[in-house]
């Protein structure tokens, strides 16, 4: 399916979404999920659980991983679905580690589904608590410069989304944020962060499917690879394409006051 066919599908949508700037009025009670995050962000550290997101930690561990998965192949699919969507969440790091190991155990394809649906459901997870806990309100005090990129995104939701989510230099956890205090509608943000992280999470699961010959040559694998030309120049060239809507809308409108 297209970028443009599946513009198409979720981007024309019947009813508009609502502004986020005609709701102002804050309440403590919207930081409880907030609270929720920042604590579960501070006990990953505090229980030192991030040196098991990481290659050596994967490395030291990896025969009896590969053991129960191979012998519990549905719960280890489900189990790193759930991780990684709690990684995402609490946007603790490592979530690169994560692609990586999930390419080594479950091969290039089945790690990118599941990567991509934890990856969407913990993004989704971050959105909705950041539109809930303040996004209408810091919209709304804001001004009206937040106001011109609220009416902007809203018009071309879909296209900018997949321009974020395919350019690997945006941060993860900011395009999860972003998005909710513009506006951005959550079916259009849920499904360009589902085609939007394909590319990429493809590229890091190869990577871990190679793994073997790595740790046969006693080496480390390379997470800088989606950085090399032949990878990004062409994740650049398909965010280009997604804007395509965006320049044509512009230029309509231009030559229409013209």
């Amino acid at each position: 399916m297209s970028v443009q066919a599946v513009r198409n599908t979720y981007e024309n949508d019947n009813q508009k979404p609502e502004k986020l700037g005609s709701k102002a009025r804050f309440s403590p009670k919207r930081l409880v999920p907030v609270a929720v995050v920042v604590a579960g962000f501070a006990a990953f550290f505090a229980f030192d659980l991030d040196q098991y997101l990481s290659f050596e930690a994967f490395a030291d561990h990896r025969k009896d991983l590969m053991a129960w998965t191979d012998a519990n192949s549905l719960l280890a699919a489900v189990s790193f679905m759930a991780l990684y969507a709690l990684a995402v969440a609490f946007s603790v790091p490592g979530a690169v580690w994560l692609t990586i190991i999930g390419g080594f155990l479950f091969g290039t394809f089945g790690a990118t589904a599941y990567v991509v649906i934890g990856a969407t459901i913990g993004a989704t997870a971050v959105f909705l608590i950041a539109k809930y806990a303040a996004g209408d309100y810091l919209c709304a005090k804001a001004g009206g410069r937040i106001k011109k990129m609220e009416d902007g995104f809203n018009e071309n939701a879909f296209s900018y989304m997949i321009f974020l989510r395919l350019v690997p230099v945006f941060p993860f956890w900011l395009v999860n944020l972003a998005p909710a205090m513009v506006g951005c509608p959550l079916r259009t943000y849920v499904v360009a962060t589902f085609f939007g992280i394909i590319p990429g999470t493809f590229v890091y699961a190869l990577v871990g499917n190679g793994l073997g010959a790595v740790f046969d040559a006693g080496g480390k694998p390379d997470v800088g690879i989606i950085f090399s030309p032949e990878i990004l120049w062409p994740m650049v060239g398909l965010s280009l394409l997604a804007l395509i809507p965006v320049v044509y809308k512009k230029y309509k409108a231009a030559k229409q006051q013209a």
